[in-house]
């Protein structure tokens, strides 16, 4: 009886709480993210399907395979068996547990031939009730179109200078490929152009102030920078010049009835010195 067991300890040992903690993590060991930021070309899944707890892997990977493939993409048992090594045996259990779990709908329809077609609905979220099937398309917002900037008005548009202007605009494209006009830009940036040509600015002038000095990249509204350039730039009016007075009519060379001398008269008779009379036109 007084034999010691060497096997037992003799006091009770104390956990030491730094080394033996169950919460402590070992700083070798657990898991370490060596994260990129995607920009391009990846897909949105949610941590309840990745981390399912009740989903076998099959399951979870087919899972996020199917969220990942555009609309319109075969998912059936045979498309999937040739894309994974997987037997179909395996596939189409984990199909059947996407579905119960509500990661998958299958739904017959019938086309527009008779035909019955089964359609697969993956749903990203089991539970939210939406049917990406019947959501309406996202509608388009309609921009509202910026008016062009006012252009100079003419004094008198002639139509023939409306349809010099007309020409001259539409010939801007062959200067530079970033001036094509359209008609209703045409017709906004004409009277502009008319205005030019009053004040004496000959064709080639106004076409030099429109292409030259252009910016190199590309221009997203050609004609509001035209209609710019056309107020900004408009050449002063012409100075004025007095109307030509016409010239002063020359008669005809007349022999004096009297002297037999030359004059000038419209008409035959005598000259001023033997005339006794003033004459009336000399």
């Amino acid at each position: 009886m007084d034999t010691q067991n060497r096997s037992a300890p003799e006091r009770a040992q104390s956990r030491v709480v730094a080394k033996n903690h169950p919460n402590r993590r070992s700083a070798a060991g657990g898991l370490i993210h060596d994260n990129t930021r995607h920009s391009a070309r990846f897909t949105v899944v949610g941590n309840h399907l990745a981390q399912h707890p009740e989903l076998s892997g099959l399951a979870i990977g087919l899972g996020v395979h199917i969220q990942s493939l555009p609309a319109g993409s075969r998912v059936d048992i045979r498309t999937l068996t040739a894309r994974f090594p997987e037997g179909a045996v395996r596939i189409a259990a984990a199909l059947r547990e996407l579905e119960a779990h509500g990661y998958l709908r299958r739904e017959r329809k019938r086309g527009a031939d008779g035909r019955i077609v089964t359609r697969t609905v993956s749903c990203n979220q089991p539970g939210g009730g939406g049917d990406v099937a019947a959501a309406p398309p996202p509608r388009k917002k309609k921009t509202a179109s910026r008016a062009l900037p006012a252009v100079p008005r003419p004094a008198q548009p002639a139509p023939a200078l409306v349809q010099q202007a007309t020409d001259l605009l539409a010939d801007l494209r062959r200067h530079d490929s970033r001036l094509l006009l359209s008609a209703h830009d045409t017709a906004h940036l004409a009277p502009g152009v008319v205005a030019w040509l009053e004040r004496d600015a000959t064709p080639s002038a106004v076409r030099h102030a429109l292409t030259t000095g252009l910016p190199d990249e590309p221009l997203c509204r050609p004609a509001a920078l035209l209609a710019h350039r056309l107020t900004a730039q408009l050449p002063p009016p012409p100075p004025f010049r007095a109307p030509a007075l016409p010239p002063a009519a020359r008669h005809p060379l007349q022999n004096c009835e009297g002297c037999d001398r030359a004059f000038r008269s419209p008409e035959p008779g005598r000259c001023s010195s033997c005339s006794p009379d003033p004459p009336e036109a000399a």
